[in-house]
């Protein structure tokens, strides 16, 4: 199978990896996902932790992590009798965090090599 390559001559990235990307761009499009992902970046959190933090009840905080963890953005972990969850991807925590700091009209970057590049940059 052929690749595209841009008007820049930079090869287009195959059609599976836009699928990857789609997938876990879907499980992040849910404002409650997006908000998990948000506070397992501050740090890792059992559910009932999360619950509390995101305002969810239990049984939905749960099949929300079941589906990040099913699309490999985060992790569980025993520790002891809790089970506690944490980020699983880096890449996509570092790009959520961008861009809820952009949203919220703060820029955390100090340089701009720290930013993803713009469309048409």
């Amino acid at each position: 199978m052929r690749v595209a390559s841009g008007p820049d001559g930079v090869d287009d990235p195959s059609e599976e990896l836009f699928a990857d990307a789609g997938a876990s761009l879907g499980l992040l499009a849910s404002s409650a996902r997006l908000h998990i992902m948000w506070v397992l970046i501050q740090g890792e959190s059992d559910v009932t932790g999360l619950a509390e933090r995101v305002g969810g009840t239990l049984p939905a905080v749960s099949q929300h992590l079941t589906k990040l963890k099913l699309g490999g953005l985060v992790r569980a972990r025993r520790q002891g009798r809790r089970v506690v969850y944490l980020v699983d991807d880096h890449d996509v925590a570092a790009m959520v965090h961008w861009f809820m700091s952009r949203r919220a009209g703060r820029e955390t970057a100090t340089t701009p090599a720290e930013h993803p590049r713009r469309l048409g940059a």
